[in-house]
């Protein structure tokens, strides 16, 4: 398997956090597996047999968009296989696609069934081009046009909570963030919500979750502890607690398992 990350284009770059390329010659069965990271996204799939969502069992369109990955879920390829994946940040959701982001929890939304885009055309575009570049413009475009009709109704507020919450790894209280906000408690949960689809401190935990899931797969770190206390948890049962509930394995065996994925 053959994964990159292409820095979106700066006509996008406002709501579009990382553009992954995955690719697949192998013809067996292969599973891939998601956990939660916070960041909503569009998918586009070229498969020899079609991508199913495990456990669910689902067999996905070939142009879609997924919401927050709060359970951990598997992607199911037989045969050779092309990804390319749009991580969106959170706050764009209702606004550009019309959608209750609490619906897309653990969910996709066929994006065929967008107004005011024709997105067959789209998917007829991305079909008749085989490579990344190509597919990386086609949805470049498509989001940037998107955002030239429903940038007004964004709120730019959540935006910026969002980007506090990551860039403090989730560690950032709720009061400080509202307090730097300058936004109500009450307000403040509201709308982050209605633009999210989880509470600030769902959000907080997936993003403190994801830093943890990242030091793990760091080699520098070499203790358990180094990386508890890093992430701020408050002791090491907390953090195989929260690591078991986005992953349903326990870090050890993670750490066994990515060696052979």
């Amino acid at each position: 398997m053959n994964v990159k990350t292409i820095v979106p284009d700066n006509s996008v770059s406002l709501f579009v956090k990382n553009i992954l390329t995955i690719e697949s010659n192998n013809l067996d069965l292969n599973i891939l597996p998601f956990y939660a990271d916070g960041y909503p996204g569009i998918m586009f799939q070229e498969t020899d047999n079609g991508l199913y969502v495990l456990p669910q069992n689902k067999k996905m369109p070939d142009f879609f968009i997924y919401g927050q990955t709060i359970h951990p879920i598997e992607l199911q390829i037989e045969g050779k296989y092309k990804l390319i994946v749009f991580q969106l940040y959170p706050f764009v959701i209702e606004s550009f696609f019309d959608i209750n982001p609490q619906t897309l929890n653990n969910n996709c939304y066929d994006l065929i069934k967008m107004r005011n885009f024709d997105i067959e055309k789209e998917i007829s575009k991305l079909k008749k081009k085989s490579n990344f570049t190509e597919w990386t413009r086609v949805i470049t475009d498509l989001l940037f046009s998107i955002f030239q009709t429903q940038k007004e109704t964004l709120d730019y507020k959540i935006q910026q909570g969002i980007l506090q919450i990551v860039d403090n790894n989730g560690l950032q209280t709720i009061k400080q963030l509202r307090e730097l906000l300058n936004i109500s408690e009450r307000t403040f949960e509201r709308r982050f919500l209605a633009q999210v689809g989880i509470t600030p401190k769902q959000f907080s935990k997936i993003i403190q979750f994801q830093s943890s899931l990242n030091d793990l797969q760091d080699k520098d770190f070499n203790k358990l502890t180094d990386i508890v206390y890093k992430n701020g948890f408050a002791d090491q049962s907390h953090f195989i607690r929260v690591f078991k509930a986005f992953t349903g394995i326990t870090p050890s065996s993670f750490n066994i398992k990515s060696k052979y994925i």
